[in-house]
């Protein structure tokens, strides 16, 4: 599901935001491409150190939307730039294997947010 491209755009630095929402509105928090892992079944990993407010709609409703995108990457039709929308399922890893492997890489981590993606549209 996540193409060539994505991987492109993870390899140059930009914004990332997740949008999580529980009982109470959309809650908006924002983190570096550089610190996305993608496993080998592409889920992603990101190290959270505050994000209280995404773990606790997580808690409520798993979904989230996830946008990212670089300036560095062409984009559609030769334009400089691109982006994707992800949605997808997500959950707090507190141990573990890949809990251990992410620690090791941002060793400010509390927990790490488990994105599983449903599915990635490129925008531009």
């Amino acid at each position: 599901m996540l193409t060539e491209k994505f991987y492109e755009v993870l390899k140059n630095e930009g914004v990332v935001s997740i949008v999580s929402w529980g009982k109470d509105e959309p809650h908006i928090v924002n983190t570096w491409n550089s610190y996305l892992v993608v496993t080998p079944d592409e889920r992603i990993l990101i190290p959270a150190y505050a994000m209280r407010r995404t773990e606790k709609n997580v808690k409520e409703n798993n979904r989230v939307k996830l946008t990212l995108g670089s300036r560095e990457v062409m984009g559609f039709n030769d334009y400089q730039g691109t982006g994707f929308v992800l949605e997808g399922t997500a959950k707090y890893l507190e141990s573990g294997a890949e809990f251990d492997m992410m620690k090791e890489k941002f060793s400010f981590l509390t927990r790490v947010l488990e994105i599983t993606p449903l599915s990635a549209k490129q925008m531009l």
